[in-house]
């Protein structure tokens, strides 16, 4: 069963635009598309003179430190996932070299039902030091960290991150299907305890999913978007986006720098998420709701910085929090963590 819904395309933005006003787009909170965004890469330029030229690019760089990759046998058909009864993958790690994994992925290349090959996320200054100097992002970010993705035909299911995402794709072809954080509810997602890799995913098949199993799905499909970008395009994922990747092609590859708009510290929001997940999740309904109330008026409300009612005109610190504030109350919470 292929997807019910036409998904509509992820709005464009001319890559000079982006250039001129890099603040604006940097700081948006919608999806968007650049093309040619990071054309003039000289990896770029070495993936479209073949993939052989692209790997060999690679490997200039590379440090020598082994590698984690996943490997799927031809019946997963690229997506890497859940086994049938959600307690273990349909793939194996690998721990290998960049020389063999690009030995494998040439090999592979020319083969009709090849084993779904993939390295996720690795950081560029440990594994491939050097390369994001050659093949600088041409604005600047906040202290970002730098990946390289690699592999053959494969899909990565639906998952979200905290960080902002700018991901550039430089071999190959790669599909991006994005759904807005507030539709988690649609999206059937799977254990957080167990997950392929690192974060939770949706348990729908989005190339061909099953409404009768999953029927609030059609509701995400109506605010899902999609973008297929070529060698040299980019695509801006805001915090906490739902996102499948699909790569297309024999040989993928594409370079991602995440990053936060937050001091660190004030701490990773991740972090307080899992605190409440062991500190309030068990609690009963009832006092459950009452640090809701609490949550919703001092974090989430925009009206708890009204404080005009308070005498003297005292000045509520947590309404614009600095860094010694911030600095007492990581202090006070390393401290009862330690208990």
């Amino acid at each position: 069963m292929s997807s019910p819904v036409a998904l509509k395309e992820i709005h464009e933005v001319p890559a000079q635009a982006v250039l001129e006003q890099p603040d604006r787009w940097l700081e948006s909170e919608t999806p968007w598309v650049a093309r040619n965004l990071v054309a003039e890469w000289p990896l770029v330029q070495a993936s479209q003179n073949g993939d052989h030229d692209f790997l060999s690019y690679l490997l200039r760089f590379y440090s020598g430190h082994k590698i984690a990759a996943f490997l799927g046998e031809p019946n997963i058909k690229g997506r890497f996932f859940y086994n049938s009864d959600l307690s273990g993958f349909n793939f194996t790690q690998l721990d290998t070299s960049l020389q063999q994994l690009s030995e494998k992925l040439e090999e592979l290349s020319t083969v009709d039902d090849a084993p779904a090959l993939y390295m996720g996320s690795t950081n560029l200054d440990h594994w491939l030091p050097g390369l994001s100097s050659e093949n600088p992002l041409p604005m600047s970010l906040s202290d970002p960290l730098a990946s390289l993705w690699l592999g053959n035909r494969s899909t990565v299911a639906a998952h979200f991150d905290y960080p902002i995402n700018i991901a550039c794709c430089v071999a190959g072809r790669r599909q991006f299907t994005l759904f807005p954080p507030e539709q988690i509810e649609n999206l059937y997602i799977g254990p957080w305890d167990l997950t392929p890799a690192g974060q939770p995913v949706s348990l729908v098949d989005i190339k061909e999913p099953d409404l009768a199993q999953f029927p609030l799905f059609a509701e995400a499909l109506e605010s899902a978007s999609v973008a297929e970008l070529a060698p040299g395009d980019a695509i801006y994922i805001p915090s906490l986006w739902w996102h499948q990747v699909e790569a297309l092609s024999a040989v993928n590859g594409l370079v991602n720098f995440w990053w936060t708009q937050q001091a660190p510290v004030f701490g990773a929001p991740m972090d307080a998420f899992s605190h409440a997940l062991l500190s309030l999740k068990q609690l009963p309904s009832a006092q459950r709701a009452a640090w809701r109330a609490l949550f919703d008026y001092y974090v989430f409300s925009e009206d708890a910085s009204d404080r005009s009612y308070w005498p003297n005109h005292r000045e509520d610190r947590t309404s614009d929090m600095g860094d010694a504030l911030a600095r007492k109350l990581r202090a006070e919470l390393t401290n009862n963590l330690r208990r």
